[in-house]
């Protein structure tokens, strides 16, 4: 396979006050395409041409040679989740199944909410938080560096967010906290969230 740029799910302004016109464009069209540009040209030849990108992903991250490859894969797939993670008018109320897993795992809405904001905030450097399943079957709270991600990790990513900085430093400058904020309680796709729970 090769890594494709998937279209927005949404228009650039659609995600407007909470992320900008200016953000998506250069988040999407500029950095995006460049992991799939590089990670395409990174696959010719790495020996893993004609598997998923999940299994690029995994098989790359134990390979120490393949680092800059996993790095552009990486990216590639958190950017293809990060985009349906998010939709217009976004926030509110979760489905039922997510809802009552979210409540016995960490108590209440507000305590996940907080866990989650404190995992992006706490993260140095670039980086995301996660809402992940575990392999135990329980929801938890992960943050990883870089192009690191829970696939790599045998986890299940339900929700994540980007805190590299070209995500939010338009729209929030250096308040990583507020971008954080306005992200779990303005864009979250929580639909799509169920999904991903009700498949996991």
């Amino acid at each position: 396979m090769t890594f494709e740029l998937p279209e927005l799910p949404y228009a650039y302004d659609a995600l407007a006050p909470y992320m900008s016109a200016e953000t998506l464009e250069y988040h999407h069209d500029r950095h995006h395409k460049a992991y799939v540009d590089k990670g395409n040209d990174l696959l010719k030849g790495s020996g893993l041409e004609g598997k998923s990108l999940e299994e690029i992903v995994a098989a790359s991250f134990k390979d120490p040679a393949k680092g800059a490859l996993f790095n552009n894969a990486g990216q590639h797939w958190n950017h293809m989740q990060f985009w349906n993670w998010m939709k217009p008018n976004g926030g509110g109320s979760i489905p039922g199944g997510l809802d009552n897993a979210i409540k016995d795992s960490f108590g209440s809405f507000d305590t996940f909410r907080g866990k989650f904001i404190e995992a992006g905030v706490t993260q140095f450097g670039s980086g995301w938080c996660w809402l992940v399943l575990n392999d135990k079957g329980n929801l938890e709270i992960m943050k990883t560096p870089n192009a690191e991600n829970p696939l790599a990790h045998g986890k299940k990513a339900l929700l994540g967010c980007d805190v590299w900085e070209h995500s939010y430093y338009i729209d929030y400058r250096n308040a990583r906290p507020k971008y954080l904020e306005a992200f779990i309680d303005n864009l979250v796709n929580w639909d799509y969230v169920g999904e991903l729970f009700a498949k996991a």
